[in-house]
């Protein structure tokens, strides 16, 4: 119908682009690699007698990339059983048995994608090399799959193929891994403060220094990640406003007597599970575990990539961080 259409209403057509695509259904000798009609008919025919067997559908014929995903395949046979009726859906199969737009296909006269799985056994990929061969200026592009479905395993591939074919620019890949500023936060000495102050007055005394924080972080342009109790782990796109607003937040705190030590660190940082993570994050968290109470405490690197800023910092040796290989070069920030 994609191409019946782009044939026929030329003007009202911007491109045509098909994956798995034919020409037509049934063997001939200039198209030998269809199935004959007895194949078709007798595969209507099981369609029509198996159509609410599970297994029917079978994903190593379709999509072999995902043979033996049983969430897959229950899905697929669920999904087929909701759109029509074991008739309905052999009499389509018959009907499309008899389709033919093998004269259609020189009068296509707009831009032109063909999509194809290499190992396609449901559409074999001479049936896609013959519409693009046979439509002017008509492209191809094979994949090295045999997925029938095209969102079986390469859906990115393909869509990144109709963007530059559409636009002219590829989309630009989804890093998972960015270089980031990450700060973690503490309270001090909580359990002992809750027991003091008891329940209720400790549940306003937190309120208080999570929307503080949740201020300052708004301030300097940070994002809030986790919060973990009275702890919270933000994330900057630079090192010097992490430093200010642990600062910032450092003081704040105080004004409602509260204490907090705080871990400053930049690198890369990765996805995982939704939120920034890796070795970057338990870095920083390793130093704000080695930060006094009232201490905002950066690595070298930080120090280093600030340099010009205005901020100071105190030298404070080098440590050996739990779980992280080698020695690290800590700073306090002064002020």
């Amino acid at each position: 119908m994609c191409i019946l259409f782009a044939a026929t209403y030329p003007e009202r057509t911007a491109a045509l682009v098909t994956y798995g695509g034919f020409a037509k259904r049934l063997r001939s000798d200039d198209y030998p690699w269809a199935p004959t009609l007895e194949e078709r008919l007798r595969a209507a025919d099981e369609v029509e007698r198996r159509w609410d067997d599970v297994g029917f559908f079978d994903l190593a014929y379709y999509a072999p990339s995902r043979a033996g995903d049983a969430n897959l395949q229950e899905w697929i046979a669920r999904y087929f059983r909701r759109s029509v009726s074991p008739k309905g859906a052999a009499d389509l199969l018959r009907v499309n048995s008899y389709t033919d737009i093998t004269d259609v296909l020189s009068a296509v006269r707009v831009p032109t994608l063909i999509l194809h799985a290499v190992g396609d056994r449901d559409v074999k990929v001479q049936e896609g090399r013959y519409l693009a061969s046979r439509i002017p200026g008509a492209k191809l592009v094979e994949l090295p799959s045999g997925d029938h479905l095209f969102w079986a395993s390469h859906e990115k591939e393909i869509v990144g193929e109709i963007q530059a074919f559409l636009t002219g620019a590829r989309p630009i890949p989804e890093l998972d891994r960015v270089l980031a500023t990450v700060l973690l936060t503490d309270l001090v000495n909580s359990t002992g403060r809750a027991a003091e102050l008891g329940d209720h007055r400790w549940s306003e005394l937190l309120d208080a220094h999570h929307a503080l924080v949740r201020a300052e972080l708004a301030r300097y342009r940070g994002k809030e990640w986790d919060t973990a109790g009275d702890g919270f782990y933000a994330t900057f796109d630079g090192p010097a406003r992490a430093v200010r607003c642990g600062l910032a937040i450092r003081d704040g705190v105080r004004h409602i007597g509260l204490e907090i030590r705080a871990g400053v660190h930049t690198g890369e940082v990765e996805e995982i599970t939704g939120k920034p993570g890796g070795i970057a994050t338990m870095i920083g968290a390793r130093v704000r575990d080695r930060a006094e109470a009232g201490e905002v405490l950066a690595t070298s690197t930080v120090r280093d990539l600030v340099s010009g800023s205005g901020l100071r910092f105190d030298d404070r040796g080098a440590h050996a961080l739990k779980g992280i290989p080698g020695e690290w070069q800590l700073y306090a920030v002064a002020g």
